[in-house]
């Protein structure tokens, strides 16, 4: 027991303290943990849920968009289909939420992958506008059936996830970090278990020469949609059993664009840069709402917000973040604090064109 424990300490020292954004990601998780220790408001509480949702959201677009280059303009399809699906097994057959939410997740897989068989066929702008019609001819679908789908009204009486609003602060949060994880390493080049990362990251970076490698990317492209849908689709169905109701707004266009600008602001291709954008700018647009006048600035703040991360940093608030405290070697590319002068494990010089700049 007590060489396993030497054994996570010195993981813990060496590959985790020693890099900056891991200490973060560390600290981030343990604050989202300890929260409802210190904050017993159920209007906070229930803000951080919602945040906790919308980040797995967030999270399931950048891995289609960030990672294989397909932007989708219409990713609301699979957060709404998954919602309504969830409500609609719900009331009709009384499947509980631990059921209905991944059976959510699966049918927005089964429509994402429909989806994707015309759309692949696009490329760039043209691709982004099919993606952009298909919740609005759902939404269309939903007014014109409102027998089955609730029409304006939606679908409400749903059950909820359950009474107490700290159980559900740690259930959707607790979802959220392993859903991100698993997208994280679903897209990560650098992983040793899991290599569709840096196949992805080769189709985004030139399609063609991938292909001419081997690599079916047409395949990857799909099962980027159907991994895509589905945590979009776990979203969803979170959505609507905490809420209670799901209705046409699901589906709504500046939804879909919401995912993208949180994105953006916290960093594309990056998986945690959207979780940011999330937990930054959800959270802080709802709290200015409460202020005199908030629902109407509220907006306004949000797109000044973007507009100087696009001027200042346009890769992202992450990107930006990272390239300040950390380096990485020239060597070994192994990460690095950026203050130190050598490497952690190669011991090369890590800045040496200022070195040699000094000299």
């Amino acid at each position: 027991m007590g060489h396993y424990l030497r054994i996570c300490y010195h993981v813990i020292k060496t590959e985790v303290l020693e890099v900056p954004g891991r200490v973060i990601a560390a600290m981030f998780v343990i604050a989202l943990l300890a929260m409802p220790l210190f904050i017993s408001q159920p209007y906070v509480l229930r803000i951080l849920t919602l945040t906790a949702i919308f980040a797995i959201y967030a999270t399931s677009w950048d891995v289609l968009a960030g990672f294989t280059g397909q932007v989708n303009l219409g990713h609301a399809l699979f957060f709404g289909v998954a919602a309504y699906a969830g409500a609609k097994l719900n009331l009709s057959m009384g499947l509980p939420p631990w059921a209905t939410i991944p059976l959510g997740g699966v049918v927005a897989v089964v429509v994402g992958l429909i989806a994707a068989m015309p759309a692949l066929r696009l490329r760039g702008f043209y691709l982004s506008l099919v993606t952009m019609a298909l919740p609005i001819i759902l939404t269309g679908v939903i007014y014109i059936f409102p027998s089955f789908t609730g029409g304006e009204l939606g679908l409400y009486g749903i059950d909820r996830l359950s009474n107490s609003v700290v159980f559900n602060y740690y259930l959707t949060t607790v979802i959220m970090l392993v859903s991100v994880y698993i997208m994280y390493k679903y897209t990560d080049s650098e992983s040793k278990l899991i290599r569709t990362g840096i196949i992805l990251h080769a189709i985004r970076e030139d399609e063609i020469t991938a292909r001419a490698s081997g690599i079916n990317s047409t395949r990857y492209k799909i099962m980027a949609f159907a991994v895509s849908g589905f945590f979009a689709g776990i979203a969803g169905g979170l959505y609507g059993h905490y809420m209670k109701i799901v209705g046409p707004s699901t589906l709504d266009l500046f939804f879909s664009f919401q995912a993208i600008l949180w994105t953006i602001f916290g960093g594309m291709t990056t998986i945690y840069g959207a979780v940011a954008g999330v937990y930054i700018l959800y959270p802080l647009v709802e709290f200015i709402r409460v202020l005199p006048h908030g629902e109407d600035v509220r907006f306004i703040f949000f797109s000044g917000i973007l507009i100087l991360t696009l001027l200042f940093m346009p890769e992202g608030l992450t990107t930006w973040v990272r390239d300040k405290i950390e380096i990485k070697c020239p060597r070994c590319k192994l990460v690095n604090v950026v203050t130190r002068r050598n490497c952690r494990a190669c011991r090369a010089p890590l800045h040496l064109e200022k070195d040699q700049l000094g000299q």
